[in-house]
């Protein structure tokens, strides 16, 4: 564990004492923290103004009842949330996550995240999260609408397109943004498209937001790649996960020359050395909602290994793109074993510090979350400027300003890290660059 600096160790230990128990949000801070000890001695306003000690404090949060009606006719009670975070550069922009995981901690540090990571982005959005408790799997598609509207019902009332955009996450797609904003348009009256991003493509979505998450953390990989003079051509690489971020990281690694030999479900992992077939995959975890054995059942040479790590499989790029805490220090040992030379997180905060610390001292490429998954966001904030101009971009026109963007991002990071001190040192980058924009902007707007 990184000592802090003098000035932050009370910092810390107030966000400690004000969030008891929730580790994810502590998590969070303190990796922050670790990395601002060259800002704090160049730039003593932000101390005065207590900058830091702002940001860790959310601008707002909101916990609410969300009660339903199940298919049998029995109430049943969850609960929502949402953490609007700083809007010192925008409206509050982060997603909706329904699981049963979720607690105000886990919120709490998604909305901590998605500060950095929107600021890096360099379009005008502040940071924010939301959820339920809800667990839409096996749930009809009745259940789900009468609990989007529910949920809708109360969030309401704390969104809008100037105020705070959310979109989808983990057990929120296109289905539950469509339901929760028809309810929202139903209570408002307003045809107010940028209040939500995710949205269908006939009805002010972005053409490129399923596969901007996956996309563009190939695109920062692609650009670590080159910050070294190579490339993804012929790289054998692993990605965790089988859903939306992972299958489009797939696609990605294999239009730019890569080849994934491995992916992951809960019940496993997939291995197939001749390289992921993508149509395949899709078809089992999209269509028929299958698992990673269905996959192999069908494809020769593929096999499923149901008591191991998808770690332990040689690589040089290891993209983790299914949940926070995947990789632990054993893991990332694996990794390190079996040849790895770029770690880039396609998930929130999927390596745990154990395991961050292993990589970079192995000297293994690591690209932070806040970093290289911010594709999503981006996107969604190029949704809320097609929503704001009324129009409609292609594909390709949505694909190449993410490109443009992760490209921005990544050289940002490079040059942040240099200039404080910490040359290659992407964590150290993106922390700080991305916390000096935000903190610049709230010294400029006063103790707010």
């Amino acid at each position: 564990m990184t000592a802090l600096h003098p000035d932050l160790e009370p910092v810390l230990d107030e966000v400690l004492r004000r969030n008891p128990g929730e580790n994810e949000f502590h998590q969070a801070v303190r990796e922050v923290l670790e990395s601002l000890s060259p800002v704090v001695d160049r730039r003593p306003e932000y101390a005065q103004a207590s900058i830091i000690e702002r940001i860790c404090e959310p601008e707002r949060q909101i916990i609410f009842r969300v009660p339903w009606v199940d298919d049998d006719g029995g109430v049943r009670i969850q609960r929502g949330f949402r953490v609007e975070f700083n809007s010192a550069l925008g409206p509050f922009k982060g997603g909706l996550r329904f699981h049963p995981s979720v607690y105000l901690g886990i919120v709490k540090f998604l909305g901590f995240e998605q500060i950095f990571k929107n600021s890096l982005t360099g379009l005008p959005i502040g940071g924010g999260k939301g959820g339920s408790d809800f667990d839409p799997k096996g749930r009809s598609d009745g259940e789900i609408m009468r609990f989007c509207q529910s949920f809708m019902t109360e969030l309401y009332r704390h969104i809008g397109e100037y105020t705070d955009v959310p979109a989808g996450d983990i057990g929120v797609g296109g289905r539950e943004i469509g339901y929760l904003f028809g309810q929202y348009k139903r209570i408002t009256n307003r045809y107010e498209a940028g209040v939500l991003t995710g949205k269908g493509l006939t009805w002010g979505g972005s053409q490129a937001r399923t596969e901007a998450t996956g996309y563009g953390t190939v695109f920062f990989t692609e650009e670590m790649l080159r910050a070294k003079g190579e490339s993804l051509d012929g790289k054998r690489v692993v990605v965790s996960g089988a859903g939306n971020v992972a299958i489009y990281a797939i696609g990605k690694v294999h239009q730019l020359g890569g080849r994934v030999i491995a992916c992951s479900d809960s019940s496993g992992y997939l291995l197939d050395e001749a390289g992921i077939d993508l149509d395949l995959l899709k078809d089992v975890k999209e269509v028929r909602r299958g698992r990673v054995a269905d996959y192999a059942a069908e494809r020769d040479g593929a096999t499923v290994i149901s008591d191991g790590s998808v770690w332990d499989v040689p690589c040089q790029i290891a993209l983790p793109c299914a949940t926070e805490n995947e990789m632990d220090e054993e893991g990332a040992a694996a990794l390190i074993k079996g040849g790895v030379e770029i770690v880039a997180e396609g998930a929130n905060m999927p390596c745990t510090p154990g395991a961050i610390r292993a990589l970079r001292e192995a000297g293994v490429g690591f690209g932070p979350g806040k970093a290289a998954n911010a594709g999503g966001v981006a996107t969604s904030a190029l949704e809320m400027q097609q929503n704001a101009s009324r129009d409609s971009w292609t594909f390709e026109y949505t694909e190449e300003r993410l490109h443009e963007v992760m490209k921005g991002l990544h050289d940002n990071c490079l040059t942040t890290a240099d200039e404080f001190g910490s040359p290659g040192d992407y964590v150290a980058g993106a922390n700080i660059g991305g916390f000096i924009k935000v903190a610049d902007a709230m010294l400029a707007m006063g103790v707010i």
